[in-house]
């Protein structure tokens, strides 16, 4: 269920964008957890976007989003300037993250009695300087495809977080006869100030399936690779088989009161299966049947845009 709102303020356009399922959505996986709450919006799941593509008069952009999860709420507050294409662009974020219980309450503690904050407070807050540069070659036959981002805590207040935060994705796609091979190479590690909550999460739809979100490893260090090849079926459908790979690089353990280990995350794991895509004008809608390296079976449905 989801809503959008449009404001024109002279020649600006400022959206309103009400979503409530586009994370349930995302990945939805069987069986799903079920959770006690007392709270029946303990349950929704969705964002609040406000967009303005031009502050200034020269496209400038300022994004105002509110994100509320099943175990957090999130505001984000980012403004870009334009560069060239060339040069890296750069966003500065104001971010105000707040861990929540099943009742929707904060919390500064998980079950077990570890922080579940770096502050140590309800909330953390930090502004942050973003920079991403992606790089792109592509013909007929086959394209590839660059983006890196860093990301700097700039301690303006005290308690605020200091850090520093990169992630790159290569991917790589081969054209062979009517199938069409993609593999991808996800890495990133952060280094300062931390809360468990920005650890890098891998496991599940968009990482390594057959496994759920995050039950591979929470670490400060990642490694991801995913390998797929599509075959077209009929018109607008394909079939796929992917295999998916991933470690946190031993880096658990150095994730502030350890989840990782006190949640028995392997750390390592592998996946692989088969599905189906279909594509239409309202994106591509995706199954995935996956088995991990313990013989474990996952179900996954999923909405996205469409890709080649």
């Amino acid at each position: 269920m989801g809503a959008q709102k449009s404001i024109h303020a002279g020649k600006a356009k400022i959206d309103f964008n009400v979503d409530l399922t586009h994370k349930l959505c995302t990945a939805l996986m069987l069986p799903p957890p079920f959770r006690h709450s007392s709270n029946p919006f303990s349950q929704v799941i969705g964002s609040l976007c406000i967009k303005h593509p031009n502050l200034f008069g020269k496209s400038e952009k300022l994004d105002v989003s509110w994100d509320k999860g099943l175990y957090d709420s999130n505001i984000l507050i980012a403004y870009r300037k334009p560069r060239p294409e060339w040069l890296a662009q750069q966003s500065f974020v104001i971010q105000h993250v707040r861990p929540i219980n099943d009742d929707g309450r904060s919390i500064t503690r998980d079950l077990d009695g570890f922080p579940v904050t770096c502050s140590g407070n309800v909330h953390d807050s930090m502004v942050v300087l973003k920079q991403e540069s992606s790089y792109a070659i592509a013909n007929d036959h086959t394209f590839s495809q660059l983006n890196f981002q860093i990301e700097q805590g700039i301690p303006l207040l005290s308690k605020w977080l200091i850090f520093n935060r990169f992630k790159f994705v290569v991917s790589k796609g081969v054209k062979l006869g009517p199938a069409f091979l993609l593999t991808s190479l996800t890495g990133g590690s952060i280094v300062g100030d931390m809360a468990p909550y920005q650890a890098f999460a891998i496991g599940g739809l968009n990482s390594i399936r057959g496994y759920g979100e995050g039950a591979v490893g929470s670490g400060r260090s990642c490694l991801i690779v995913n390998s797929e090849i599509k075959v077209p079926m009929a018109k607008g459908l394909e079939g796929a088989i992917f295999m998916d790979c991933g470690t946190d690089l031993g880096s658990g353990h150095h994730v502030p009161g350890n989840p990782a280990l006190r949640k028995g995350k392997p750390g390592s794991g592998l996946g692989f299966g088969y599905g189906l895509r279909f594509n239409s004008s309202l994106g591509q809608f995706r199954i995935d049947y996956a088995m991990n390296a313990f013989q474990q079976k996952t179900v996954y449905f999923g909405i996205g845009n469409v890709t080649s």
